[in-house]
């Protein structure tokens, strides 16, 4: 408990998933978590859920204009901000031959764009008081994942990117770190196989058929969550531009992990 007290931290993509368990396990070690997300509903009842240090706030990733506005508010009220997480993101089905113009536009903007934008305003907030910003990739990024083709090419940029962004703050003399966490599958709506049948490429799901990935052992929000608290805490003061793995070995193992 109390490893992010009198913290100030701001999760993307908070209203429900990954983004969600950070925001209740932050808030457990005494943080003030501001849930973003574009769902006002399901972002308004997980702050409430939350309780008396969780605040919703309206927040379009892939706006410019709407990135100014939250972070004028949040150093209007709560004078600082700590720790941003660039959660926020969206999948699809869908290999390189079969990917279509506007899934990959929809993938990269809320994935890349609304990384770098979080970046570059969350660089300007920190820029006195320095902080940590952590970027939400995927073990896509590292394995190839084909029949996501659109959504690994975005973790791969995102991972790229983060290295930039934390040697800019190095060697900017900046008091702000950057991370990537690379989750393998984990049980939230985004891995949810049916969903994803409906959203995409159901001829590739015929005859029983399913990514290999997606057979692998599934972890749950909070083994992420955990993770990303090392990251925002002053425990991980000196680490910045790495990747770190979430996987229980499904990158570095041959054939499946088993539940």
């Amino acid at each position: 408990m109390d490893r992010l007290k009198g913290k100030v931290a701001l999760i993307t993509g908070a209203a429900n998933g990954l983004g969600e368990a950070d925001a209740r396990l932050f808030a457990q070690e005494g943080a003030t978590v501001i849930v973003a997300d574009i769902n006002a509903e399901s972002g308004q009842r997980v702050a409430e859920e939350i309780g008396d240090n969780a605040d919703f706030m309206n927040l379009d990733v892939c706006s410019e204009a709407s990135w100014e506005k939250a972070m004028a508010d949040i150093l209007d009220r709560y004078g600082k901000l700590d720790v941003l997480v660039n959660n926020a993101g969206i999948s699809g089905l869908g290999s390189p031959e079969k990917i279509t113009e506007a899934q990959y536009d929809a993938i990269m903007a809320v994935s890349v764009k609304g990384t770098v934008l979080g970046c570059k305003h969350g660089i300007l907030a920190m820029k006195q008081s320095g902080g940590s910003i952590i970027n939400m990739s995927s073990v896509a990024s590292i394995t190839g994942e084909y029949y996501c083709a659109a959504y690994t090419a975005a973790k791969g940029a995102v991972e790229a990117y983060t290295r930039a962004v934390a040697v800019h703050c190095a060697q900017s003399g900046l008091k702000i770190r950057c991370n990537s966490v690379h989750p393998a599958a984990i049980a939230t709506a985004m891995a949810d196989v049916g969903a994803a049948v409906q959203a995409h490429s159901v001829e590739q799901w015929e005859d029983g058929w399913a990514p290999p990935a997606l057979k692998n052992a599934f972890g749950e929000p909070n083994d992420v969550a955990y993770m990303l608290v090392y990251l925002a805490s002053d425990e991980s003061c000196f680490i910045s531009g790495q990747k770190f793995v979430v996987d229980f070995t499904s990158t570095v193992t041959l054939g499946h992990v088993p539940s």
